[in-house]
Order: C-alpha cells, then structure tokens, then sequence
C-alpha cells in the first residue's frame, strides 16, 4: 500500500520514477528494497548483531564504530537502534523497507509470529530520512501494561525516549481490539522530495508560529 501510493503519487507529479532531490537521483522505481534492521547493520557496519552474547558486547562494538551516546542504551533492542540509526539508516538513499524491529524500541507494537524478540513494524527510508512507520497494533492489555512498566523503569534509568504509562490506554484495550494495524507517512518530506525543496519550512502548510511575547 506504502509503495503503490507513494510511487503512483511520484508518477502522477513528476512524471518519472527518477526524482532529482538536490545532487542525488532517487530511483523510485518498483519493487522497493526490503531488508531486516539487522541486514542493514551487518550491510553497512559488517557487524553480526546476532553474535553478541550481552549488551556490554554489543555497546563495546558499537563503540568501536563511532557511535555516539552508546553508553546511555539500555538493553540489546536499543544497542541495535542506536547503531542502525548512526550508522545504517544514513546509507538508505533509495526507497528501503526496514522490517524486524526489536520489541524494547516498539512498545506499541504487536510481537513477531516465530521470534518473540521483535515485532511486527516496517519504517520506510529514502534519502537517508524515515518517511513511514507502521506496525501490527499491540491489542493484549496485560502484554500492554507490562510492556509499560519496563518503558517506565527504563525512564527513571535516564531513557528519555522511552514511553510513558498510559493507564488510558490499557483500559480501552480491555474493553477489546480487533487486529489492527496503523500507518503514518511523513507527507511533508514526501512534498520535499517531489518538489526538490531543501528545507521542510517551504513546504509546511501550517509552518510553526513563533509565542507570542508577553
């Protein structure tokens, strides 16, 4: 759905499936490239996430390739993020699926059928930049409710990013979700790259207004 919107979108404004978006030319053309988040590390990096034993391994690892504010991570999930984020995701110029996230960095999401570790969640690149995240929505309450208890702990360890306990949110599950599934596309950078606009600011239909003074 992701790829046939935005690849039919492209066609219609621009007329081809090569867009020139400043000094580079995006092939747009089908079918997109998928490739699992840890592919794409061991792609780019030549590290096997899957060999590290504990997380002290891993952020050492990371370590040694630059990557910055490792020591912050908590658990392997986020090691693995943080890696694909400095290291991987910059690479992903032409339009790349990236699938099997790791469930410490999607608490929302639903767990993978065959390995518990990840989760079933796709985010799209092009031009190095995250253009789509979507995922199997997570609809067990009590999974739910654990999963925020361990974003709480690691909050008050420090993780800024990690969610917050929406007691809200738990209860409407427990009044019961069908499988669901959710999609958000960064329609602002899409109109960056159909227009080869530098800037988000000349695109933005309702841009940001500054506070007023008192």
């Amino acid at each position: 759905l992701t790829e046939s919107l935005m690849h039919d979108t492209a066609m219609h404004i621009v007329g081809s499936d090569k867009i020139k978006y400043g000094d580079k030319t995006l092939d747009f053309s089908r079918p997109w490239r998928r490739v699992t988040m840890h592919d794409a590390i061991k792609e780019y990096t030549g590290l096997d996430i899957s060999s590290f034993k504990t997380v002290d391994e891993a952020k050492a690892a990371a370590t040694k390739l630059g990557v910055k504010d490792i020591e912050d991570c908590n658990g392997m999930g986020k090691v693995v993020s943080e890696i694909f984020d400095q290291k991987a995701q910059p690479n992903l110029i032409n339009p790349t699926f990236v699938i099997d996230h790791p469930v410490e960095v999607s608490p929302l999401a639903k767990r993978k059928r065959g390995n518990p570790e990840l989760v079933e969640r796709f985010e799209l690149f092009i031009n190095g930049w995250e253009f789509a995240n979507a995922f199997s929505e997570l609809n067990d309450p009590e999974e739910q409710e654990q999963r925020f208890r361990e974003q709480d702990r690691l909050r008050s360890e420090g993780d800024d990013e990690a969610h917050p306990i929406d007691l809200d949110y738990i209860r409407a599950l427990e009044c019961g979700l069908p499988p669901t599934g959710g999609l958000g596309i960064g329609i602002d950078r899409f109109a960056m790259i159909l227009t080869d606009a530098p800037s988000i600011k000349e695109v933005l239909l309702f841009p940001h207004m500054k506070p007023e003074t008192v």
